[in-house]
């Protein structure tokens, strides 16, 4: 047997880093996308779809660690909406609270989203904070992928807003 132990002492460490980065992998899983998935789509590849917020992470400033916010569903239980026009012109969509209309224009990040108007009515807090939020980095997003049935829009606050397809 003490052949054995030279092999046996490293063998330990190798398995523990292989579970430290299994758990790495598993805890970016539900925030990060996968590498099959499209960075910066074309405008045509969202166009005439809808797509329901699903997930909202943030990074806490306190810790560092990645947090899932509570996703606000307005009156009706009404959820956060993006609706594509089937021109890929338009988008138009539900915040929780208010509703909102911007232009579509081609860019780098695939497409951008531009003069955003959105109604005014008032609104609950935290939901009035977080429309405003969410208005913001709809204008001024980092990364936007999509990854079959979901979209990522990635902030440049390092926030993490998960859309499914609903039609």
């Amino acid at each position: 047997m003490p052949q054995l132990r030279p092999f046996l002492r490293p063998f330990p460490r190798f398995l523990s880093l292989w579970a430290l980065i299994g758990l790495a992998l598993t805890g970016c899983a539900q925030v990060m996308p996968p590498c099959g998935a499209i960075n910066a789509p074309p405008i045509q590849d969202v166009a005439g779809t809808q797509w329901q917020l699903i997930r909202w992470h943030y990074t806490s400033p306190n810790d560092q660690k990645t947090r899932q916010r509570t996703i606000p569903y307005g009156e009706n239980k009404s959820s956060i909406t993006l609706d594509f026009s089937s021109d890929g012109k338009t988008v138009s969509g539900t915040l929780g609270c208010n509703r909102f209309t911007a232009q579509v224009q081609v860019s780098e990040r695939g497409f951008a989203l531009e003069k955003i108007a959105s109604t005014r009515k008032a609104c609950p807090p935290p939901m009035d904070q977080l429309e405003y939020k969410l208005l913001s980095y709809l204008s001024d997003y980092r990364t936007l992928v999509r990854d079959g049935d979901r979209l990522l829009i990635m902030t440049r606050d390092q926030e993490v807003l998960s859309f499914a397809l609903k039609n």
